[in-house]
C-alpha cells in the first residue's frame, strides 16, 4: 500500500506531493460531494501522513452496477490515488436484514443464496473502477456472525427508540401509523458497527445514508476510537433528469451495458443534466469543465461536450477502441444518411417537468396511440439516438432533444418542452 510521499497524478489530473499537499487533496476529495464531516478532523487525519482506512458500504441488492452506484466508486479511486486505502464493504449480513432507506414500507431481506450471487457479481464489476491493488473487499458476515444474541442486545442498548424515530423514514413512518419491524432498527446499528470492526478514518455514503453514517461516528466514540468522517456524495439523477438512477425505474446506464448503448444513452441527457455527470463522473478537471461551460455558452454545441462524456465513460469500462466504434457507429448513424435528410422537428410538451416514452411517441406523431407505443416497445421496434428502448416506463425530462426512431421508416428530432 502506497504512503503520501512521493509525487503522483490522481484521476483527476492533480498532481499529489507529500503530505504537504493538505489543502489540495482535500479539495479533491471534496469535489461534487454533499457534505463533509468533520472538515478540520479530516484536515487532522490527512496531516498524519499514513493511509487512511476508507469505508464504503453495498448491500448486494441487485446484481448490476451502474453509473448512479460510480460516483461513490469514483470517490473511492480518488482516495486510492491520493494514497488511501479503500475498504470495500459488501453487506452480505445487513443485505439479509435488508435497508429500509428511503422506504415508506419494511424491505423483504435477501436469502444467503441471493446475497452470495448478487455478492459475486459486484466483486467482478467493481474493479471497473477501483484499482484492486489498493482495495480489500470485506464482508461484514465476518464479525456479525459471531454475534452472540447477548452481543446484540448490547448493542441495541446503545440507542434509544427516540434516537432511532429521528431518522426521516422511520419518522414519516411512525406518523402515519405505518408499521417499522424491531428488525429494521439493527440496520443502523450493524452498518455502524462495521465502522468500529474495521476502525475506519472514514466513510463515503449517499446522501440517504447520512443517519448510518453518523451512527458509525457514534459507536466509534462509544467503544473508544476515534470517531470516522462522514462524506456523503449526491444521488444521481437518471436519463429522464427527475428520478434517482435506477434499474427498477429504467432511468440507468448499466456499466455492463454494450458500447453502443452506453454511448447512446448517455447522448440522449438533456442539456443541463451533462454538466452533473460532467462533475460527478468524469475524470476531467473542475478547470476543463469550466471551459467546457465557457465555451457552450459562446456558442459551442452542446452535443460536443456530450460526445467527450461518452467516450470518457464507454473507454472506462470497455476500452478506447470500442469507444471509438460507439462514436463512429452514432455518426454514421445520424450524420451520414442512415436517418432522412429531412427528418421532421418536432416538439412534445411535458407535464410535471418530464413525459413518459409512450406519450412522447403518440405527441410526435410516430405511434398512433400510446398503446401502440407500448406494443412497439415490446416488440423492440423503438429507439433513442439509436439505442433500443425496453422500459415501457421510461420518463424523458423537459429540455432533452433526442432522435426517436419507430421501426424502420419513422424518424423524429423531438425536443421536449
Amino acid at each position: 500500500m502506497p504512503g503520501m510521499g512521493g509525487k503522483k497524478t490522481g484521476v483527476s489530473g492533480m498532481a499529489i506531493t507529500g503530505i504537504d499537499m493538505t489543502q489540495e487533496a482535500l479539495e479533491l476529495i471534496k469535489r461534487g460531494c454533499d457534505e463533509l464531516l468533520l472538515e478540520d478532523e479530516l484536515k487532522k487525519k490527512l496531516a498524519l501522513g499514513r493511509p487512511l482506512r476508507i469505508k464504503a458500504g453495498f448491500d448486494p441488492t441487485a446484481p448490476d452496477l451502474h453509473l448512479g452506484h460510480t460516483v461513490l466508486l469514483n470517490k473511492m479511486r480518488q482516495l486510492q490515488e491520493l494514497g488511501h486505502h479503500a475498504l470495500f464493504l459488501i453487506g452480505d449480513f445487513t443485505g439479509m436484514i435488508g435497508d429500509p432507506t428511503g422506504k415508506n414500507a419494511t424491505r423483504p431481506p435477501l436469502s444467503r443464496e441471493q446475497v452470495l450471487e448478487n455478492a459475486r457479481s459486484y466483486s467482478e464489476q467493481v474493479f471497473k473502477v477501483l484499482d484492486p491493488a489498493k482495495t480489500e473487499i470485506v464482508f461484514n458476515s465476518t464479525w456479525m456472525d459471531k454475534f452472540s444474541a447477548a452481543d446484540m442486545i448490547k448493542l441495541a442498548a446503545t440507542h434509544t427508540v427516540a434516537r432511532m424515530l429521528e431518522r426521516d423514514d422511520f419518522g414519516k413512518r411512525y406518523k402515519n401509523n405505518q408499521p417499522i419491524a424491531i428488525h429494521e432498527f439493527i440496520y443502523p446499528l450493524v452498518q455502524g458497527y462495521d465502522s468500529v470492526a474495521l476502525k475506519a478514518d472514514m466513510e463515503l455514503g449517499g446522501t440517504d445514508q447520512k443517519f448510518n453514517l453518523l451512527m458509525g461516528r457514534e459507536l466509534q466514540k462509544h467503544y473508544g476510537q476515534p470517531a470516522q468522517c462522514v462524506l456523503t456524495m449526491p444521488l444521481l439523477e437518471g436519463l429522464d433528469g427527475v428520478n434517482k438512477m435506477s434499474k427498477s425505474l429504467g432511468n440507468y446506464v448499466g456499466i455492463t451495458d454494450t458500447p453502443q448503448d452506453m454511448f447512446g444513452k448517455l447522448m440522449s441527457v438533456s442539456d443541463v443534466l451533462m454538466w452533473r455527470y460532467l462533475e460527478l463522473l468524469s475524470f476531467e478537471s473542475m478547470a476543463t469543465i469550466a471551459k467546457w461551460r465557457e465555451d457552450v455558452a459562446n456558442g459551442r454545441n452542446p452535443r460536443d461536450i456530450k460526445v467527450l462524456l461518452a467516450q470518457e465513460m464507454v473507454t472506462r469500462f470497455h476500452s478506447r477502441r470500442a469507444a471509438e466504434d460507439a462514436l463512429a457507429e452514432f455518426e454514421a448513424r445520424f450524420k451520414q444518411g442512415v436517418l432522412p435528410e429531412d427528418m421532421p422537428e418536432i416538439v412534445v410538451a411535458s407535464a410535471n417537468g418530464a413525459i413518459g416514452i409512450a406519450h412522447l411517441l403518440k405527441q410526435a406523431g410516430l405511434v398512433d396511440s400510446t398503446s401502440d407505443a407500448l406494443r412497439m416497445i415490446q416488440q423492440g421496434a423503438v429507439k433513442l439516438d439509436g439505442a433500443r428502448v425496453d422500459d415501457k416506463a421510461l420518463q424523458l425530462p423537459a429540455g432533452a432533444v433526442v432522435v426517436a426512431q419507430v421501426g424502420k421508416r419513422k424518424f423524429g428530432r423531438v425536443t421536449v418542452q
